[in-house]
């Protein structure tokens, strides 16, 4: 998904709240603005579901919660708000609020042409302020390719890329599997065009 500016007045936190339950999309809030999030490719989605339930079903037994892309993350130390295609939260924090998680272990985004820069980019900047953050997940929609951001014992984070054939690991949730799990009844060659941006009035 990928956030376009509206160039209407800055909301507060609460206003934005307000104001995104009337509105039929969502929109991801940064610095006061509010931005509404593009449409994604069907291979986009049923990646996303795919990754979501694997998770779940992983982690089916624990504490944690595995929440799909209709869950905000709110960035630590600001008042800015995203909409992730997976993210996982096992801190008990996370139960106290219903509208959004602040200290997910783990944050999936599913990649396409026009989000790659800024998932990998600004979004990741704000995302590993995160002290909890330990693994971010960037999934090619366009083939079988999942790189990983990981935070490693010194506090830094070091990307591991994974390719056809390749078991992934996940190392926040203590998971491994083969990567064409994610990619299973995915045909790329149906899925060629992405939706372009939305734009609020």
């Amino acid at each position: 998904m990928f956030a376009v500016p509206n160039h209407a007045p800055k909301l507060t936190p609460t206003e934005y709240f307000a104001w995104e339950e009337q509105q039929l999309d969502r929109h991801e809030y940064i610095n006061g603005e509010v931005y509404a999030m593009s449409g994604g490719t069907r291979n986009h989605s049923r990646i996303s579901l795919k990754l979501g339930a694997l998770l779940d079903r992983h982690l089916s037994n624990s504490s944690c919660q595995v929440l799909n892309s209709d869950c905000r993350v709110k960035m630590i130390e600001t008042n800015d708000y995203t909409y992730p295609d997976v993210s996982v939260t096992c801190d008990p924090r996370d139960r106290e609020t219903t509208q959004y998680i602040t200290y997910p272990c783990l944050i999936v985004e599913v990649l396409s042409a026009s989000t790659e820069a800024y998932d990998r980019g600004n979004k990741f900047f704000r995302y590993r302020r995160n002290p909890q953050l330990q693994d971010y997940v960037l999934v090619s929609s366009e083939g079988i390719a999942i790189d990983i951001y990981r935070k490693n014992e010194t506090g830094g984070w070091e990307i591991i890329n994974y390719r056809a054939g390749d078991a992934v690991e996940l190392q926040s949730i203590n998971l491994i599997f083969p990567i064409e799990q994610a990619y299973r009844g995915i045909d790329f060659s149906e899925d060629p065009t992405e939706l372009p941006p939305s734009v609020l009035p």
